[in-house]
């Protein structure tokens, strides 16, 4: 197949793969690719909102921790889960681009 969508585990979500160019795809193949996306697309909100729930905890013991190995073990998992959904941002945009991409063409 010259697209799929592959689990990225970092993201928790399934990225969008393919092996040609978006033009090369038949209207078709686009509007399935699309209609996917979409439905992965409109996971993303929750998951970020599971992902903040997460941070706010490990805030919440960061504020309390006196241990300072500890302290920096939660620093770093509050900014890899904070860059988690930075990235899921990006991904949740991606649709926009795409659809304007289309639009053009």
């Amino acid at each position: 197949m010259a697209w799929s969508f592959v689990p990225d585990q970092r993201l928790g979500i399934p990225l969008p793969y393919w092996n040609k160019e978006w033009e090369d795809f038949t209207e078709e193949e686009r509007s399935e690719i699309l209609l996917r996306w979409e439905e992965i697309r409109g996971t993303i909100p929750d998951h970020i909102k599971r992902l903040e729930s997460i941070i706010i905890k490990k805030q919440n013991q960061l504020n309390v921790e006196d241990n300072f190995k500890l302290s920096c073990e939660l620093n770093s998992e509050i900014a890899e889960l904070a860059g988690t959904i930075n990235e899921l941002n990006l991904w949740f945009r991606v649709n926009q681009d795409i659809t304007a991409s289309v639009a053009h063409h």
